[in-house]
């Protein structure tokens, strides 16, 4: 207690005020966001080509708006982690590579895959869709986190960004 009286007298209340402050800084992420026991109803198997991944995701057409998840994948490509990225709007959500790679490293996923619907019904992928797979495979690259693919789901059919070219 000696230590902190003299630092007190020496600096004022505001030295110490900031001092006690970061003593209880608490960590932002918890079990409940990265989940280490995957669901029973989960497949664990390979995933080999994006014919399975839309097989998995085919019910995200029933949805009224776009939804992007990101399938954390381990390195035997099963799934480690699934994150719902962002709920959108009916033609478009948004996407940060912050948020995608977030939790990515907090799963120890060896890579992801990227999962979205379009609610139209029809899988081609816009400029948006594009672009902004480019920009999360260059982050990924980054990051030691390689982007496998980008499924975009439609009603009933679906478009690999990976087997189109474009990663």
């Amino acid at each position: 207690m000696g230590k902190l009286k003299a630092l007190y007298q020496e600096y004022g209340e505001e030295y110490l005020t900031k001092t006690l402050r970061m003593k209880v800084m608490r960590p932002i992420f918890s079990r409940e966001i990265i989940r280490e026991n995957i669901p029973a109803y989960i497949p664990t198997a390979k995933f080999s080509n994006p014919q399975n991944i839309f097989e998995m995701f085919r019910d995200l057409i029933d949805e009224t708006r776009e939804e992007f998840i990101c399938l954390h994948l381990d390195s035997k490509n099963r799934i480690n982690c699934i994150n719902r990225v962002s709920t959108g709007s009916l033609i478009q959500t948004l996407v940060h590579p912050r948020e995608v790679f977030k939790s990515a490293g907090l799963s120890s996923a060896a890579s992801v895959v990227f999962v979205h619907n379009h609610p139209s019904g029809d899988p081609a992928p816009s400029g948006e869709d594009i672009s902004i797979t480019k920009r999360l495979k260059e982050c990924g690259v980054l990051l030691g986190i390689p982007v496998l693919d980008h499924v975009i789901i439609g009603d009933g059919v679906y478009v690999s960004l990976a087997e189109a070219g474009y990663i």
